[in-house]
């Protein structure tokens, strides 16, 4: 059996594509303060600031292409015999534009969520405090990702592939968040090797057995490339 690769993909991998990462100096955190569009809290606040926010960010994502990063892993995925495993905490969608299948452990902006009763739905592209729920009819949906004191979406099924990987890729990530910062201390535990590719060393860097810095749109395609050359000999 060919080796499982497992790759958790972060906002850095999008950045080219237009879409800002949030902790950078000009990020979507310094214009939005977390606590008030990105918390269970901040939404029970200002549930219209929430929802202008991911309003705004849907119809970015839905504007946004792919790049050559995730065009990529798009190719790795289809082209390497054994299982590629993509855990994205991104919810821009991109990896499904460019032809991959993704675990999303931090939702989507394309899905809405009743927090009333948990029916999911496809979004629209506006969405506001007073929408029903299709299922129940509660005036209580929000965008269907996961916020900060939330738990991450499909983690004993993360879990389980970083056991069994034998290969675990971080792109594009800080680093900064947890759970998603532990995965590579899970893989290493577990047998995997590691690599790091990203614009510059993240929080957990030194965790890793090999890094390569640089735009995605370079070392990504790169790095796929010597994987499937290395794999047909």
């Amino acid at each position: 059996m060919v080796d499982k690769i497992v790759i958790l993909t972060g906002a850095g991998l999008s950045a080219e594509s237009g879409l800002g990462t949030f902790r950078d100096k000009d990020g979507l955190w310094t214009r939005h303060p977390l606590e008030d569009v990105a918390t269970p809290e901040g939404f029970a606040r200002n549930p219209a600031l929430v929802h202008d926010f991911y309003n705004a960010r849907r119809t970015q994502a839905a504007g946004a292409e792919p790049n050559a990063a995730h065009r990529a892993l798009a190719r790795l995925q289809q082209g390497w015999p054994g299982a590629v495993v993509i855990v994205t905490q991104n919810v821009d969608g991109l990896h499904e534009k460019a032809g991959s299948t993704v675990i999303h452990m931090h939702g989507e902006l394309a899905r809405a969520l009743c927090h009333a009763c948990g029916h999911r739905w496809t979004a629209p592209q506006t969405m506001a405090p007073h929408d029903p729920c299709p299922a129940c009819t509660a005036k209580a949906t929000r965008p269907d990702v996961v916020w900060f004191g939330e738990m991450p979406y499909f983690m004993d099924e993360i879990a389980q592939h970083l056991e069994d990987c034998a290969l675990f890729a971080a792109i594009g990530t800080s680093g900064q968040v947890w759970p998603a910062a532990a995965f590579v201390q899970e893989a290493r535990l577990a047998g995997a090797q590691t690599v790091e590719l990203n614009l510059e060393p993240s929080e957990v860097s030194r965790a890793f057995h090999e890094r390569r810095i640089g735009p995605a749109t370079t070392i990504v395609p790169a790095w796929v490339d010597a994987l499937l050359k290395e794999w047909a000999g």
